[in-house]
Parts: structure tokens; sequence; C-alpha cells
């Protein structure tokens, strides 16, 4: 029984996929404050994708238009946030991250270098562990949760930083193991509907579903306000709302499954701008 549903789920979900562009073959050009942002780039050679192409790309003009003014675009209200937390003491030590770090600015090419391997933890590390640590050896102050409204706010002022940067993720020496991992996650077929990223991000990519186009998946965008829940979306809720959507029991945020996920899809995207902060469905 378990079987013929699973057939038959999957069965709707191709019916459900269409053809339609998702976009003018000229009509990818991004600009925020007169400043160009690359939606396209070269893959690395050997890579999966015979192009790269910005989540933006694949969005209506009405929510691409969102994104190209920061006064029009509505993450920036969560920006203003982490600039009032950046500020804000907090915890044991009487300190505020700006007591360490005068100007948020010195954080400018960080974003696009994560997740990376942190020589003196032994381990592969996001942006979110980063801000945690200094929180609790730094400022004597509680951890964030990984996926609250407190740690989106950080890491998209942190990731703003770096706008217009290229993802430049490293793959090998001692994140060589995660990436495998990672990669095997990514092309694993899992849940009711037994499906993997792949079929959907790499397979169908620009094929229409449920009133939408289906992207690249890539994460160069993240931190993004997503339109459907209007708050600010970070990197492992959407893998956990992906996993959700094809019946599969999710990673927990944090964890290093989906830590060797996030390595793995942001090297898919090595080349392209980072946008954070984005404006997607």
């Amino acid at each position: 029984m378990k079987k013929l549903l699973s057939t038959v789920a999957c069965g709707l979900v191709a019916m459900s996929l269409g053809q339609a562009a998702f976009a003018d073959a000229d009509d990818h050009k991004l600009s925020v404050d007169g400043v160009a942002i690359s939606t396209d780039a070269k893959p690395m050679e050997g890579g999966p994708l015979d192009e790269l192409i910005s989540g933006w790309r694949f969005r209506s003009k009405e929510t691409q238009s969102l994104q190209t003014d920061d006064f029009d675009n509505p993450s920036f209200v969560f920006v203003e946030d982490g600039e009032a937390l950046f500020a804000a003491v907090d915890g044991s030590e009487g300190k505020s991250c700006s007591n360490c770090h005068e100007d948020v600015a010195e954080f400018a090419g960080l974003r696009p270098t994560l997740p990376r391997w942190n020589e003196a933890k032994g381990k592969l590390y996001s942006m979110e562990q980063y801000i945690n640590d200094c929180r609790v050896d730094r400022m004597g102050a509680d951890k964030w949760k990984w996926t609250g409204s407190n740690m989106t706010a950080m890491t998209s002022l942190i990731s703003l930083q770096s706008r217009g940067m290229p993802i430049s993720v490293a793959t090998d020496g001692p994140v060589a193991e995660a990436y495998e991992q990672g990669k095997e996650i990514f092309y694993t077929r899992v849940g009711q509907l037994d499906m993997a990223c792949a079929n959907c991000h790499e397979d169908n990519y620009g094929a229409y579903i449920r009133a939408d186009h289906l992207s690249q998946g890539q994460i160069n965008g993240f931190p993004t306000y997503r339109l459907k829940n209007a708050k600010m979306n970070s990197i492992h809720a959407r893998f956990k709302g992906c996993m959700k959507n094809i019946r599969a029991e999710p990673y927990k945020p944090g964890s290093a499954e989906f830590q060797a996920l996030e390595l793995y899809v942001a090297s898919r995207g090595n080349g392209l701008s980072v946008e954070s902060p984005s404006v997607r469905n």
C-alpha cells in the first residue's frame, strides 16, 4: 500500500510539472542601488550544471522588482533588527557585538566562504555557529535558535556586507568528507514521494509547479525573505521545508547532515553573486 501511495504521489508531482520558461533570456539583469549583481555564472569544470542561475531569475517580475531597491525590499526591516541586536548589550560580560567589531562592514567577504572548516573546533562551521560562539564565549549570553528570528536578523545583516561578491566555498581538504556526505544527501531519494533534491533542482529547474517555477536550488540569496511566510528564512529552514514537502523526516537544523548539504549546495553555486538578503516567493 505504501508503495502504491508513493507511486501515485510521484505521478501527481510529475503531472504538475510544466515546461514553461521561467524568464525571458534577456531579462536577467539585477541591479541594486546602481550596483550590478550577477544572476548567472559559468559552473566549475566537471560540475553537475551546464549553467548557474540565481533563484531571482525564476521569480515573477513583481517579486524581482522588490529586490532592486533596498527601500522596497521587505527584508530590510529585519536587517534593521540585526543592526539593533549588533549594538545591544547582552549576557554576563556586559558586551555587545559592536564592542569587539566596531563596524559590521568588517564582515565583508565572510558570507561567500561559508560553510568552511574551523581549525580550532576541528569541524565544519556555518555562520550561525560563529555567531553563537561569540555570544557564549565572549558575551556570556545564551545561544540563539539556529532558525530563530534573532539569528536570521543577524545573519541577514552580516551577509549583506558581502552582497555582490562571488560565492567561493572550498570543497577539498578537511571539508572533503562533509562535501561528499552533502552530495550523497542531495542525490538520495527519500520520503513518501521517493524524491531527491536533484529531482527538482537539477532535473526539472525552470519547470512550472504549484503556480511557481522550480529553481536550481541555489542558496546565494540566503537568508531570504519569503512572501509565503513574511519573514527571513535560513538555509536550513528551507532544507527542512523541502524535506517535509516530499513527506520525508527532515534532519534537525544545525545538524551535521544539513551542514554537509549546505556545503554541497553552496558549492554548486560557486561563482554566483551573494544576493543576501533576497526576496523569494
